[in-house]
């Protein structure tokens, strides 16, 4: 049973349906909030998951603890401590590791959306068996715009190319949400209401999301299970670059 640290950085975005996958496959979760719990060492743990915010990768200034979260992310992938980071998460871990963020010059990205695999997507040992375009929940206003050295971009669309990415062998970030449940996905459309409006009509309805969170189990399951397998040495890793990453 492996045990993962999941990093909440805000608690309006909570590890939801995905903590149901991770402990369904058989991890052991240890849940902290970095700004009130401060984090633990890495040592114990087989397994990283850090989650979104409403914060940017870079506010220090209101947020300090995001320092530490960019350290501890830059420190598993050094260690080839499998990591997943989604949102948030996915931006301070390309941070972390050499990579860019900035407000999105596109604008936010909000509703359920597709996203593409990339060709190195079918040697991945997370993304080779995902579909082609599989569905995902966006809702940020921030973008990599770039990747770190070394660093396979794995899924990208249109508007943001970069969608999804590894860093190494076994960390992985996620520019969309694979974590929300319909209610949590509502109350982020309440508290920002302006991005909420840039949606396409209907997509924040209570029964469509119902619907689509349905179809986002379908791939995004199966990809929790296997990352849980990653981590318990079960699943064999992908062949990261070789380079040293730099601990940003």
């Amino acid at each position: 049973m492996p045990r993962l640290l999941v990093i909440q950085p805000s608690e309006h975005d909570p590890v939801g349906r995905l903590g149901d996958w991770l402990t369904d496959a058989g991890a052991e979760l240890d849940i902290v909030m970095p700004g009130r719990d401060g984090l633990p060492p890495l040592d114990g743990y087989q397994g990283v998951v850090c989650l979104g915010g409403e914060m940017g990768a870079l506010d220090d200034a209101e947020h300090p603890w995001l320092a530490e979260v960019r350290l501890l992310l830059s420190k598993a992938v050094a260690t080839k401590v499998p990591t997943m980071a989604v949102c948030l998460g996915a931006q301070l871990l390309a941070v972390a590791t050499g990579g860019q963020v900035r407000r999105g010059a596109q604008g936010p990205e909000v509703g359920v959306l597709l996203v593409a695999k990339r060709d190195t997507a079918a040697r991945d040992p997370l993304f080779a068996e995902l579909p082609l375009t599989p569905d995902v929940l966006q809702f940020h206003h921030d973008e990599i715009v770039l990747l770190p050295p070394g660093a396979e971009l794995l899924a990208s669309s249109p508007r943001y190319p970069n969608q999804a990415f590894r860093v190494g062998s076994v960390a992985y970030g996620v520019q969309f949400h694979i974590e929300t449940t319909p209610e949590i996905v509502l109350k982020w459309a309440s508290l920002a209401p302006e991005e909420a409006a840039l949606a396409r009509p209907g997509q924040l309805e209570p029964d469509f999301l119902v619907e689509a969170h349905v179809t986002l189990a379908e791939a995004w399951q199966p990809f929790a299970r296997r990352f849980v397998q990653l981590s318990a040495g079960e699943l064999e890793p992908a062949l990261g670059s070789v380079r040293t990453l730099p601990l940003v």
